[in-house]
């Protein structure tokens, strides 16, 4: 039995083609800029929720999460397997943190596999190898997140070390896996001249390539789950980044030899 807390249909950004995403509830990271604030909690839980009426507000609480076994959740996927087929597209698994419930993931993912669907996982990586390694025989293709490489900054800003978080990318390389890498864009913190060229360095030097890289810029749309769910929002004065503005950044990173996407 696993926690899901959606299942987006005709998704077409997370992964080739057009697919099905489930997102998973839990993370071990506290990202400043999360876009998934009620993901974080890995439980099934009530959340407050702001409700303006005119000029008045009202306090409710929604429940966020609910339990679902492997076969309930195929039966949902099976009603999108013409258009997984017909547009080379398939499942995505995502989060929060989707290797939290990696007993669960492994047993979805081959479930799907066996249904002929392609598989995705978008992780931040941060996992132990043991359950990194019994997903990854199921995956047809990780969205791998490389938020910051400085050390220190990265556990400022995300709450943990990215040590193990290295460690797993070169060993899913190793294993042969098809691996994009996903870098989130938040200006003054992963937008920086610095992080650019760190990120830049460290993927030229992988003794095993990346399959590419998609820049994903900032956008302010989670603004309302922050306001809605009353939590303390660090960016809701943050202006969401134009396209035109990464194109500088993504010719370096084509200079450097990666395929790069903008938005995934």
């Amino acid at each position: 039995m696993g926690i899901i807390f959606d299942i987006k249909r005709f998704s077409v950004h997370d992964g080739p083609g057009i697919r099905t995403t489930v997102f998973m509830k839990g993370c071990p990271l506290s990202c400043r800029w999360c876009h998934n604030p009620e993901s974080i909690d890995p439980t099934i839980c009530s959340v407050p929720k702001l409700v303006r009426i005119g000029e008045k507000t009202f306090m409710e609480y929604e429940v966020v999460g609910r339990g679902i076994s492997t076969e309930d959740l195929m039966k949902e996927l099976q009603k999108e397997l013409v258009f997984m087929q017909e547009s080379s597209g398939g499942v995505t698994f995502s989060g929060g943190e989707p290797l939290l419930q990696a007993d669960f993931l492994a047993e979805a993912l081959s479930a799907c596999q066996k249904a002929n669907m392609h598989t995705t996982v978008d992780t931040c990586g941060y996992t132990s190898w043991k359950s990194l390694g019994k997903v990854a025989r199921y995956t047809d293709l990780f969205l791998f997140d490389l938020k910051l490489i400085d050390r220190d900054l990265h556990k400022t800003y995300t709450g943990v070390p990215n040590k193990v978080i290295q460690e797993n990318l070169l060993r899913l390389l190793e294993m042969g896996k098809k691996v994009r890498i996903r870098i989130p864009l938040i200006p003054g913190i992963t937008f920086t001249e610095r992080n650019v060229n760190e990120t830049i360095i460290f993927l030229s030097k992988l003794t095993y390539p990346v399959d590419g890289v998609d820049l994903l810029p900032y956008h302010n749309t989670a603004t309302h789950k922050y306001e809605r769910l009353g939590l303390g929002n660090h960016f809701n004065q943050t202006k969401t980044i134009n396209r035109a503005d990464l194109m500088e950044t993504k010719q370096r990173f084509e200079k450097a030899g990666f395929d790069v996407r903008i938005g995934g």
